[in-house]
């Protein structure tokens, strides 16, 4: 039995974003084949402004610790959040910078510019909605903030991204389109 975390990193709760993560979630737990912990950044307390960098410690505030606790005990992470400016929204760009911190998602070697990565050995995925069709997001953007987020922040720590699921575009989207992209989230918690 795998244990399977969802982070959603869409500020707004009532947001289309929290939908697919109960979709993912009810074909997960269906299964009955792993056990499930989520952390919705929103519902989060924290300070997300990392002022002085990783030059100085900052007090872990009582939902970070929380959440720590829950990536360190995590087999599978599933992340969920919209693109927005070709990225990730702030507060989850924020809840990254003030939870992978040095120590616990990487740690630079002494007299080096190389680092050993603390969260090696989990499998991560990513389901992000967008604004556009995804092809032109694939073709013409390159995949942007998605392959940031991929490369140089999970891949950073060592986790390795198993899938990368695109839902969109949203905005001109109908019903029966959006019960469509549920039914595939569904499926998918159901197949892991």
């Amino acid at each position: 039995m795998k244990k399977i975390l969802i982070i959603n990193g869409h500020p707004n709760t009532e947001s289309y974003n929290y939908a697919l993560q109960a979709s993912f979630k009810k074909g997960l737990l269906s299964s009955g084949k792993h056990s499930l912990a989520e952390i919705n950044v929103a519902e989060l307390s924290f300070y997300p402004n990392l002022d002085k960098g990783y030059s100085t410690g900052m007090e872990m505030e009582p939902d970070l610790i929380d959440a720590q606790r829950k990536i360190k005990e995590a087999d599978h992470i599933v992340w969920i959040f919209p693109l927005w400016w070709g990225t990730m929204p702030a507060l989850l760009k924020g809840f990254i910078d003030r939870v992978f911190v040095p120590g616990f998602a990487f740690k630079y070697r002494s007299g080096s510019s190389l680092w050993d990565k603390l969260l090696k050995g989990k499998t991560t995925e990513i389901i992000c909605t967008i604004d556009y069709p995804v092809f032109i997001f694939k073709l013409f953007f390159s995949e942007g903030g998605v392959k940031v987020m991929r490369k140089m922040v999970l891949g950073f720590c060592g986790l390795k991204t198993v899938r990368t699921t695109y839902i969109g575009p949203i905005k001109p989207s109908r019903p029966e389109q959006r019960k469509k992209w549920l039914e595939k989230v569904e499926k998918r918690g159901r197949q892991l």
